[in-house]
């Protein structure tokens, strides 16, 4: 089941993160936050982009979130999108199945670009994203060092839709999320 994370998934989504900050490099925090730290960045980012889990039989596997790209209103239509999945559950197709729902629902919003930023070399990341329909966009040299060396990273861009002449506002999750369309989305 698909559905917007809350609250009480702070704890399973803590426990699906733990180990890309103390052991991997699919993030550069180098400092596990603690779980009321992430139960305020799901509260935060709520209110103007997605955050979805993936749940079965009452436990969170999966969760896929967007955020700003950069601060100028410029980018207002550009989203950069994470997906973090427990290990136990990974070669099932959820990231893909998850990702695509996020990437729809920022379709909704009025987002018109879709930016994932993967650690390289990120083999099972970078082909995720292109079997989305990602497209390499530029690797960043030697930007992140962590575990004792430095790492590489790779940008990977997908048009979610034409960018108009004229754009509209991006309409904010939080006024979107308890519509039909997205709760068509879920599942």
């Amino acid at each position: 089941m698909i559905r917007t994370a809350h609250d009480d998934d702070a704890a399973a989504i803590h426990a699906i993160y733990a180990p890309s900050v103390s052991g991997g490099v699919a993030t550069f925090e180098t400092v596990l936050p603690g779980v009321d730290v992430m139960r305020e960045r799901i509260r935060s980012r709520l209110q103007h982009y997605p955050w979805l889990v993936w749940k079965e039989a009452g436990e969170v596997l999966a969760y896929a979130y967007a955020g700003r790209f950069r601060e100028r209103a410029a980018y207002d239509w550009i989203a950069e999108t994470s997906i973090y999945v427990r290990a136990d559950a990974y070669r099932r197709g959820i990231a893909r199945r998850l990702y695509g729902v996020l990437l729809e629902v920022l379709r909704l919003q009025g987002i018109t670009q879709a930016v994932g930023v993967i650690t390289l070399p990120g083999t099972v990341s970078v082909a995720m994203h292109e079997a989305l329909g990602f497209s390499a966009a530029g690797v960043w040299q030697k930007c992140g060092y962590k575990l004792g060396q430095w790492w590489d990273v790779g940008v990977w861009q997908k048009e979610l839709q034409i960018p108009p002449t004229h754009p509209a506002a991006i309409i904010p999750f939080e006024k979107l999320r308890d519509g039909a369309s997205v709760h068509a989305l879920l599942h």
